[in-house]
């Protein structure tokens, strides 16, 4: 009992260390290593912490899994969306150039844009997946 204590404790210290990492991770990316794909398994991998250490059932309270099937159809969206401007404005499929008045300015907007999608993406799929192992073996 005294050792699954010391986990919840420190789990809790950590988690919140993690989910900013993640998020450092994830808007440094466009200026060194990193960005959407890594962030979002950084933090889905602390949400799976969470489910291991406090339960299935305690984090499908928490963290639905409906929540995380959006979040793969909400990065993808962003990511068409932000390829169908760029085509509405006569440019190319994710040509950033057309995102803002000055192209320098719309390759900041456009990377921003596809690394959020990517980083929103990554996450609903690593939960979704490891919710379908978990599910999977109390049938």
């Amino acid at each position: 009992m005294r050792l699954d204590l010391l986990l919840r404790i420190s789990s809790k210290i950590f988690l919140p260390f993690i989910i900013l990492f993640a998020f450092y991770v994830q808007f440094h990316g466009d200026f060194g290593p990193g960005g959407g794909f890594q962030a979002g398994v950084i933090f889905a991998a602390g949400v799976i912490l969470y489910t291991i250490i406090f339960g299935i059932k305690k984090a499908q309270k928490d963290f639905p899994e409906t929540i995380f099937n959006y979040m793969i159809s909400l990065g993808v969206l962003i990511f068409t969306v932000t390829g169908l401007i760029s085509l509405s404005k006569g440019f190319n499929f994710l040509d950033y150039d057309a995102l803002a008045h000055y192209p320098k300015h719309g390759q900041h907007i456009g990377i921003i844009a596809i690394e959020l999608g990517v980083f929103v993406t990554v996450i609903g799929s690593m939960v979704s997946i490891f919710y379908a192992f978990v599910a999977r073996g109390k049938k």
